[in-house]
């Protein structure tokens, strides 16, 4: 689209439009060697022995089980990313990754960082890699196998803030960038809300739910390499949004602002977004609509 996009391909690789804040910041990657177990890890953590109201009914045999946490300090920029072993024991701690995190950071580091909000799938805070795949912390159970280790990562391909934290600030400039809000001219003959049908409302559910996590664009091979002018899964699934909502007015405007071999164009349908959303939600099938509203004016 026109406000993504530079006049040249050239100048688009050279000076791209949404610069990140710290250029020094790491880049988080899921490498395949640390996935494969080769990862050395700086340090390992024990549980420390804190009092806790455990559950009688619970085994009184502990079973430890051990994370390994993608850690980096932008105070230290001379160090660099590191795996960080935690070990803690399941029948003292709650049943998803984010209670795991919660009490590593309240009784084992307190330097650990990374965002959590709602606990209940909501609001998209702690959306993160574990054991490769972009979930939600507070949504994703803690495998009970004690012999199985967990990775936990931030976002791939993402500049990180700190630890577990990534800079979503170009995410969020693509999100604006979409105007994702009803754009409308007429008035309504009473004055009241812009009403609709039932059908009509019907065709938003599975896209007013999105959060916004952006576990879906993290997981896309084409918007890792194209991030600056591909808008990516989550965006376009909102933009989708509004193009199908019958109060709006401005479907032919947002057409045309992604009518560009990159804005929409740039996905290959490899269907990761799909897999990976938290929600149960299909950005693909958005991305699918936006193509075949794009072809038929």
């Amino acid at each position: 689209m026109a406000a993504l996009r530079s006049t040249s391909r050239l100048v688009a690789s050279s000076r791209p439009l949404f610069r990140p804040a710290v250029f020094a910041r790491s880049y988080a990657t899921v490498d395949p060697v640390a996935q494969a177990g080769g990862y050395a890890s700086t340090k390992t953590v024990p549980e420390t022995k804190t009092s806790t109201n455990q559950d009688p009914n619970m085994s009184e045999n502990p079973r430890v089980k051990k994370f390994h946490v993608y850690r980096w300090n932008p105070d230290q920029p001379t160090e660099k990313p590191s795996m960080q072993t935690y070990q803690l024991d399941l029948n003292k701690t709650g049943p998803m990754m984010l209670d795991a995190l919660i009490r590593i950071k309240n009784e084992m580091d307190p330097t650990l960082t990374f965002r959590r909000s709602c606990r209940e799938g909501i609001c998209g805070s702690c959306a993160m890699n574990i054991d490769g795949v972009n979930t939600l912390a507070c949504l994703c159970r803690i495998p009970t196998d004690t012999g199985k280790e967990s990775r936990i990562y931030p976002l791939p391909h993402t500049y990180v803030v700190k630890d577990l934290v990534p800079d979503l600030t170009h995410f969020y400039k693509q999100y604006k960038s979409i105007k994702p809000y009803l754009q409308r001219e007429t008035k309504t003959e009473d004055g009241l809300e812009h009403r609709q049908s039932p059908e009509d409302r019907k065709k938003l559910d599975g896209l007013y739910e999105c959060i916004l996590c952006a576990c879906c664009s993290t997981s896309c091979p084409s918007y890792w390499w194209n991030a600056e002018e591909y808008l990516g899964p989550a965006i376009l699934m909102q933009s989708y949004r509004w193009m199908a909502d019958s109060r709006d007015e401005k479907t032919a405007e947002r057409k045309a602002a992604l009518d560009n071999s990159m804005s929409v164009y740039r996905c290959h349908t490899i269907l990761n977004c799909s897999r990976t959303c938290p929600k149960g939600l299909n950005p693909a099938r958005a991305i699918a609509e936006i193509k075949k509203l794009m072809a038929a004016h």
